[in-house]
């Protein structure tokens, strides 16, 4: 464990740029006006030492380390630094042992600081509750996944959830300009910067300080003179798209994708299609959701939807990636461009809720098998009309159970094909509106029913 923060280590010459650069109080601090500015709520807890059981959540580079160590030298309570990664229960055991003392003798608070939080299972994370609970320690957990997906509730509960946005390019912009002139960072070399390669970086950045600074200071070693736009060009590494296959932005980003093509937008498809492809996602999960969609919310506005999001899945199973991102991308654009309709998806869902409701009602005699002699004695599909044998294959007659009568599940709507379906079904509904009235309906042929 480690009894506060190593400043010195952090400090010196030899540490990496970003670590040389992190800020020492609140002051300093570059963004997060939301959480940290004038009058906010955490900057006022922070400032009056009454800080409680909290998690930073946000992505890589936004100050949730950084966070941790201002409050570290802005309070008066003892802090502990604790990894996820490096450490586990027993070491809690102990620094909970550390802080009861602490209390007791010298009446301070341990502000215990967990860094990855979600490192943690649910039961490891179980060892923290009980301390926390009774106040033997302050959590202060970070972590750059969901909280609700990646904390237990229980501790969640305990615990005020704070979070971190990506810094803007004006604040990177700032850092990168006080990085500069620091005396910490660059300050001491004199060397000067092309406004555009700036200007590159605040946006290339995309919000993390880490990346910032690290880019900075290889453009920096590599530079001949000014640091150019070309420089910071070939010291910017490719950054990893945020994209976790069991976290939050997984199902952020599937729910733009679906949510693309339910609006008709194959622009907006393709680029979330394209997010999920460059972060390494199963091509099979997407084109299983594509499958799935054809049918929730296109259906029978264009029944050859499903045909396509099927092909595309027997295309990709065939093709691989990469060369299956072009079926994919021809099936998504389909799909996204195909007229709507959720009335089988919303039928199907009716009728459940009707089962779930009324269960298992009777099948009307008309429409029982009669393999048998004795069922055809008792009645078992007599009366029963044939479809075929009559001259527009439709047969009048009911096919729900009595207790429901004419309840309708499916209603077509006015879109693509589906507007012609519901056509026939209102001369079908006219038909045996007619039968029902003594009309004969339609003509009955001859053949067997």
């Amino acid at each position: 464990m480690t009894d506060l923060f190593e400043h010195s280590a952090g400090r010196n010459g030899d540490a990496p740029l970003a670590e040389r650069m992190r800020p020492r109080h609140l002051d300093e601090m570059v963004g997060q006006q939301h959480l940290l500015g004038e009058g906010k709520l955490l900057r006022r807890l922070i400032e009056r030492d009454q800080l409680a059981s909290v998690i930073f959540w946000g992505p890589p580079g936004t100050g949730k380390t950084t966070l941790a160590q201002v409050i570290a030298n802005s309070t008066e309570s003892r802090f502990v630094s604790f990894s996820a990664v490096l450490q586990g229960v027993r070491e809690v055991r102990e620094i909970v042992a550390e802080a009861k003392k602490e209390k007791a003798y010298h009446g301070r608070r341990t502000l215990l600081f967990v860094d990855e939080i979600h490192r943690f299972n649910k039961a490891q994370q179980d060892a923290f509750l009980p301390f926390v609970e009774r106040g033997d320690v302050i959590l202060i957990g970070a972590t750059t996944e969901n909280p609700s997906f990646e904390v237990n509730p229980a501790l969640l509960s305990r615990s005020r959830v704070f979070v971190l946005e990506p810094l803007g390019e004006n604040d990177i912009r700032q850092l990168l300009e006080r990085t500069l002139a620091d005396s910490r960072g660059l300050g001491g070399q004199n060397l000067p910067v092309i406004p555009d390669a700036l200007d590159f970086l605040a946006e290339a950045a995309r919000g993390d300080a880490r990346v910032a600074l690290n880019t900075l200071e290889i453009a920096a070693a590599a530079a001949h003179g000014p640091i150019s736009l070309e420089d910071v060009r070939e010291s910017l590494q490719r950054k990893p798209l945020l994209y976790d296959k069991g976290g939050e932005e997984h199902y952020n980003v599937i729910s733009a994708f679906i949510k693309s093509m339910r609006g008709s937008d194959p622009d907006g498809a393709l680029y979330w299609l394209a997010r999920m492809i460059e972060a390494g996602e199963d091509a099979l999960f997407i084109v299983r959701r594509m499958v799935i969609f054809a049918s929730e919310d296109i259906g029978n506005a264009d029944p050859r939807a499903l045909q396509v999001a099927v092909a595309a899945l027997q295309a990709v199973q065939f093709v691989g990636l990469p060369e299956g991102r072009i079926n994919l991308a021809q099936a998504v654009t389909y799909l996204a461009t195909a007229p709507k309709s959720n009335a089988a998806y919303a039928g199907i869902n009716e009728a459940q809720a009707e089962v779930r409701k009324s269960g298992a009602l009777q099948v009307p005699p008309h429409i029982r098998n009669a393999p048998t002699r004795l069922m055809k004695e008792l009645g078992y599909g007599a009366g029963y009309r044939y479809a075929h044998n009559y001259s527009e294959g439709f047969a009048p007659q009911d096919h729900l159970p009595e207790e429901l009568g004419e309840r309708r599940f499916y209603r077509p709507t006015e879109r693509g094909y589906e507007k012609m379906i519901g056509e026939r079904m209102a001369h079908w509904d006219a038909l045996r509106n007619r039968s029902r009235e003594g009309g004969r309906g339609d003509e009955e042929s001859e053949g067997s029913s």
